[in-house]
This record gives C-alpha cells, sequence and structure tokens, in this order.
C-alpha cells in the first residue's frame, strides 16, 4: 500500500487508536459552562448569556460537510473579544478529542471510505461519543 492510498499516512496514531466507541466527557458547551461576572454589578454581560439551543443552532450553521459541535470559550477569550460563550469546530477537533494527534486519526478516518464514523453530541452531559468503524469488513 503506498503513502497514497493510505489515509493514515500522516497521522502519529494508527486506525486501531481509534477504533470502536471513545466517549470524551464534559468536552461540550453545556447550560453549566462557566461564562464571565463582571465584578462590578455580579451579572453575566450579555454576550456571554447563550443557552445550548443556541450553540447547537450555531454549530450547525457551519457550511461544511463535516459535523460541527459547540465547544465552550474560554472565559478569557469572552471578556477579551466579547464573544458568546461557546464556539464551533469540527466534532474532532483536539480540544474534544484531547490531542492532535486524535484530531488527525479521526479527520483520517472521516475522510476514508474504508471507515464509518459516526459522532453524537450530548449536550445535556457534555459528552461527545465518537464511533469509528471498519467498512470492509463483512
Amino acid at each position: 500500500m503506498t503513502s497514497d492510498d493510505d489515509p493514515f499516512h500522516d497521522c502519529e496514531l494508527d486506525p486501531e487508536a481509534i477504533l470502536g466507541t471513545h466517549t470524551f466527557e464534559d468536552v461540550l458547551f453545556t447550560d453549566e459552562t462557566e461564562t464571565p461576572v463582571n465584578v462590578l454589578t455580579g451579572e453575566t454581560p450579555a454576550h456571554s448569556q447563550a443557552t445550548v439551543e443556541e450553540a447547537k443552532e450555531f454549530a450547525a450553521s457551519i457550511d461544511t460537510e463535516t459535523p460541527q459541535i459547540a465547544l465552550p470559550a474560554s472565559v478569557e477569550s469572552q471578556v477579551e473579544t466579547q464573544s458568546k460563550p461557546y464556539t464551533a469546530a469540527a466534532f474532532f477537533h483536539f480540544k474534544a478529542t484531547g490531542s492532535l494527534e486524535r484530531h488527525r486519526a479521526y479527520h483520517a478516518a472521516y475522510e476514508a471510505d474504508a471507515f464509518a464514523v459516526d459522532c453524537e453530541a450530548d449536550y445535556e452531559s457534555g459528552d461527545l461519543t465518537i464511533t469509528v468503524e471498519r467498512t470492509d469488513e463483512a
């Protein structure tokens, strides 16, 4: 097999590392996501007030074929940029999967015909579950 045929040729991890079902706990935007508080008023600024539904709609509105998830934005970025408390990213983003190596491996599997990749975002618990299976096995 040449590197052109191997979707994992640029990956540090081989497919075995991501096959099966993996749950990444507490990585999604939830109602419990930390937001900044104005120390003078004790209130959360308007730009940081958001619901899970808004976050899910925002992630779904990104024009891409790759499923998007809503990740929590850091309190620092919310304050510095006056942004929402969430951001959208591909479901295999390293902030969700915990490493750039996993990010690359999930991306490779998602792009390859030899694998079926499914993701389930549970915004109640904040957990993201990714399942990868080989499609060429009968």
